[in-house]
């Protein structure tokens, strides 16, 4: 019978641990293994505790049920991983049966996985951001453009009819100035525009290690250590080529610009990615490409990392502030998911996720765990 509620338990799509009264685990299934992150650790006989730690998110719950002796729902509750971000988890504990007066009785714990539908509200949230974004530039472009282009013909005619040098430098800064409001429209413009991506097959490697030689050139950039960690597997792809070369351009520069006073280490890597695959229209998972740009900078505060992506919003002295914004919005034009982590003194990491084949122009992707 033991063997038959196993089977069940293998089955289902949520996690389940059992413990005994001693808080040893008598059942787990592999959900519940992948959920908690060590797969290899929780087996039966050995308790909690010795395989999380007693700090660990689920083992805090399970010492409150065991205190009050009543069960516990706690909704997205962030399990650590070891080698990837924390997974957003539902967890339900309580106990099993009715144990004698003044003796712990056995306990059960059911983990869902949250990470799709918290994906989802994020994309729904970040479509809706660009869709806003689209409607305030075209209206920009509308009440801007016209009176621009009568400042410049106007400070144009008085820097030809000036008889004094600083008459006319002052025409001329007007006019620059009005370029420079003008370059920063069709920036903004990006978001309004319909412009289609014009796909070829894309080697990432090669695009990568174009931009970052081009990068190194650069002044002040010198004493930032690039490590390359490509995935020689990799396919080519099918992509716009220039629109991906203007995202990691932007994320490597943002990247190389965080470590300008301390030089540190700049990581690429690309690899296929299983966790967090991508997926199309019609609901079926795609094999998906992953580049991870990560730097040894001083981070971002949590309080500004989710406003990296509105438009205008800048750390830098100088910047306007679109950068990552439009990277974020040709990113989703491929149907992938552009996002950052970052750790206050230890650095920050960008990862893009694009799809292996493109099935879309217009639709974000979802994600989901294979």
């Amino acid at each position: 019978m033991n063997h038959d509620l196993q089977g069940l338990f293998d089955a289902l799509l949520e996690g389940v641990v059992v413990l005994d009264d001693a808080d040893r685990i008598e059942m787990v299934n592999p959900e519940a293994r992948r959920l908690l992150g060590a797969a290899h650790d929780v087996v039966p006989g050995k308790t909690l505790g010795e395989v999380l730690g007693a700090n660990h998110p689920v083992c805090r719950v399970v010492e409150r049920v065991r205190r009050s002796g009543r069960a516990s729902i706690h909704d997205e509750v962030e399990i650590p991983q070891r080698f990837e971000n924390p997974i957003p988890v539902d967890v339900a504990v309580s106990n099993i049966g009715d144990a004698p007066r003044g003796r712990p009785s056995a306990i059960a714990i059911a983990m869902r996985d949250r990470s799709a539908a918290r994906t989802l509200r994020e994309e729904v949230s970040e479509r809706e951001r660009q869709e806003s974004y689209g409607h305030i530039a075209a209206g920009i472009a509308h009440e801007v453009r016209n009176p621009l282009g009568g400042i410049r013909g106007a400070a144009e005619l008085i820097g030809m009819s000036s008889k004094d040098d600083r008459s006319r430098r002052a025409a001329s800064l007007i006019v620059g100035e009005v370029d420079r409001i003008s370059r920063l429209v069709d920036e903004l413009m990006v978001f309004a525009r319909g412009d289609r991506l014009e796909y070829k097959s894309v080697n990432i490697h090669q695009l990568l290690d174009t931009l970052l030689d081009l990068v190194q050139l650069e002044r002040g950039y010198e004493r930032i250590q690039i490590v390359r960690r490509y995935d020689p597997s990799l396919p080519e792809f099918q992509a716009d080529e220039s629109r991906l070369q203007q995202v990691f351009l932007n994320l490597v520069r943002n990247a190389m610009q965080a470590m300008e006073e301390k030089p540190g280490r700049l990581f690429i890597s690309t690899g296929m990615t299983l966790e967090h695959r991508l997926v199309g229209r019609d609901g079926r998972a795609q094999p998906t490409i992953r580049i991870r740009v990560q730097d040894e900078g001083p981070g971002i505060a949590e309080g500004t990392l989710h406003r990296l992506s509105t438009p205008f919003f800048t750390t830098k002295t100088k910047g306007t502030g679109l950068g990552l914004s439009v990277s974020r919005h040709w990113v989703r034009r491929h149907g992938g998911r552009l996002r950052i982590e970052s750790v206050v003194g230890e650095g920050t990491r960008v990862d893009v996720d694009l799809p292996l084949h493109p099935y879309s122009q217009e639709a974000p992707a979802q994600e989901t765990r294979s």
